[in-house]
C-alpha cells in the first residue's frame, strides 16, 4: 500500500460517515500501511473497541475501493509517548491526557457543525412535512412562539435534513461574530460526556454545553431510554439553555409520551416546546423529491421513470434517493440512457412499498427470514436469533403500520418498553452501518408488497 493511503482514506470516510461519527472515532486514529495490511492505531482501548465493533467493515471496504485489493485490517491501541519532564503547572493536564492516551490539547467541546449537509432550499415540502418545515423556519426567524422544537418521524423521513437546515440557516443569518451551535446525536453527547469524565474534565464539558452553546441540535433522543445518569445530565443542560433563552431542537422516531423509560421531568421538557410530526410523503411529493435529486445529480430522468420510482418506493426518502443514485450510476457505468427497463432492474434490489403490509404479513415474513415459527417469535425465548427476529418485527410494524407501541407489544406478547427497546436497537445498528446493521437493512429491504 502507498504511504499516502491513509490521508485519502480519511477524506473518503469523512464524506461517507456522519460528521459526529467521523470526528469522534476516525479523526483520533493514526495508521500504518504495509503490503495488504492496514493497522489502525487508536488512542485508547475504548476507542479501539468501538471502531472494531462498528466501523471496521466501513473502513475496510473504503480501503479496498481505493487500492483495488483485499485489505487485512486490524485495530490496536497505539503505544503511549515517552513521559517527559514537565513543569508542575502542566502535570494535571498531562496525567489526564496520559490516562486516556488523549492529546494534551484535548478539550471536550460540543461538536460545531462547520459543514452543514442540507438546507431548506433542497427540502421538498408536502402535506406530510409542511408543518415541521414551517416550524423549523419559524425557529430560525424568531417567528415560532417557542425556542424549543421537537421533530418526530420515522426513519428516512427528513428529521436530519431539517436539523441541518436549521443549523445552516442560523449560522448564516447570525448577526453575531460567532454563534455557538452544537449539532450531534444523543449517543455522541453521551460518549463525549463519558470521555470527559474519564479525562477528569467533566466540569469543562458541562460548562461548554450549559454556558457557551447558543443552539443545541440533538438527534435521536430516544437513545437516553433507561440511562438515568445521562438523563440527569441532559435535563440540567436543557434547563440551563432554556433559562438563557437558547434555541433547542430535538429529534426522535418516537413521541415524548412513548418514551416510558425517560424521567417524567425530562419528558415534560421534551414536550415543552413546539411538537411537529412528519409522515411518509405522498405520491406528488415523492415525484418532486426524485426530480430535485436528479437536478442535483445533473441528469435527465424521464417522467415515466420518475413516476415508477415514486410509485414503488413510498415510505422512506433515503431509500428513494438511494435507488435513484444507483440507477444513475448504473446507467453511467453501462453507457446507457436512463430507461424504465433499467429502472426496473435497479428496483429489484429495493422493497416494493406500494401497499403497506399488515402485522400478520410482517410476522410471516420475519419468521421465514429467520427460520422460526410464529409461536417461537411470541415465546419467552431469549436466543440471539429469536430476539433479533422479534426486534426486526417490532421495527417493521412501527415502520409500516399505524399500530401504537402498546398494540404491537400486545400482538407479539411483549411489553411496550420491550418493543421500544427493540426498535431503538435495530435503528442504531442500521444507522451506524455495522455488519449487523447492513444485514438488518438487507432483511428489511426484502419486505415487498
Amino acid at each position: 500500500m502507498n504511504a499516502d493511503l491513509w490521508p485519502k482514506l480519511l477524506l473518503m470516510l469523512e464524506n461517507r460517515l456522519e460528521q459526529g461519527l467521523f470526528t469522534l472515532w476516525i479523526r483520533p486514529l493514526t495508521a500504518c500501511c504495509e503490503g495488504n495490511s492496514l493497522e489502525l492505531q487508536a488512542p485508547n482501548e475504548f476507542v479501539a473497541s468501538w471502531v472494531r465493533e462498528r466501523l471496521s467493515d466501513v473502513v475496510r471496504e473504503a480501503a479496498q475501493e481505493l487500492t483495488g485489493k483485499r485489505v487485512e485490517l486490524t485495530v490496536v491501541v497505539r503505544k503511549p509517548a515517552p513521559v517527559v519532564e514537565t513543569a508542575p503547572a502542566a502535570m494535571p493536564q498531562l496525567k489526564a491526557a496520559q490516562a486516556l492516551a488523549l492529546p494534551l490539547d484535548y478539550q471536550p467541546r460540543p461538536i460545531a457543525a462547520a459543514r452543514w449537509r442540507f438546507s431548506f432550499d433542497d427540502f421538498v415540502v408536502g402535506p406530510c412535512n409542511e408543518l415541521a418545515c414551517a416550524a423549523s423556519k419559524g425557529l430560525c426567524n424568531d417567528a415560532l412562539a417557542a425556542d424549543h422544537l421537537f421533530l418526530s418521524a420515522g426513519p428516512g423521513l427528513g428529521k436530519t435534513h431539517l436539523l441541518h437546515a436549521i443549523g445552516r440557516q442560523l449560522a448564516t443569518r447570525s448577526n453575531r461574530s460567532r454563534l455557538s451551535i452544537a449539532c450531534l446525536s444523543a449517543e455522541e453527547f453521551a460518549t463525549r460526556l463519558v470521555l470527559a469524565i474519564k479525562a477528569r474534565d467533566a466540569a469543562r464539558f458541562k460548562t461548554e454545553f450549559r454556558e457557551s452553546v447558543d443552539v443545541l441540535l440533538l438527534e435521536d433522543i430516544h437513545f437516553f431510554q433507561g440511562k438515568g445518569k445521562l438523563q440527569d445530565e441532559l435535563l440540567v443542560t436543557l434547563k440551563a439553555l432554556q433559562a438563557r433563552g437558547c434555541k433547542v431542537v430535538l429529534t426522535s422516531s418516537f413521541l415524548p409520551r412513548e418514551l416510558d423509560q425517560i424521567d417524567p421531568q425530562l419528558v415534560s421538557c421534551f414536550a415543552s416546546g413546539f411538537l411537529a410530526l412528519m409522515d411518509a410523503p405522498d405520491f406528488a411529493t415523492r415525484e418532486e423529491i426524485v426530480r430535485r435529486k436528479a437536478r442535483s445529480l445533473q441528469v435527465q430522468v424521464p417522467d415515466d421513470v420518475t413516476g415508477l420510482l415514486a410509485e414503488r418506493l413510498t415510505t422512506d426518502i433515503r431509500q428513494l434517493e438511494s435507488c435513484l443514485n444507483n440507477l444513475v450510476l448504473k446507467a453511467r457505468l453501462l453507457g446507457q440512457q436512463i430507461t424504465t427497463e433499467l429502472a426496473w432492474q435497479v428496483l429489484e434490489n429495493y422493497a416494493a412499498q406500494a401497499t403497506s403490509p399488515d402485522l400478520e404479513r410482517i410476522v410471516s415474513f420475519v419468521c421465514k427470514c429467520y427460520g422460526i415459527d410464529e409461536p417461537e417469535l411470541k415465546s419467552k425465548s431469549r436466543s440471539q436469533q429469536t430476539v433479533l427476529a422479534r426486534n426486526t418485527a417490532f421495527y417493521l410494524c412501527r415502520k409500516h403500520t399505524a399500530l401504537s407501541l402498546a398494540a404491537i407489544g400486545e400482538r407479539l406478547c411483549r411489553k411496550h418498553s420491550t418493543v421500544l427497546k427493540g426498535i431503538i436497537n435495530v435503528e442504531r445498528e442500521i444507522n451506524h452501518q455495522t455488519p449487523l446493521g447492513r444485514q438488518l437493512s438487507s432483511t428489511v429491504g426484502r419486505l415487498s408488497s
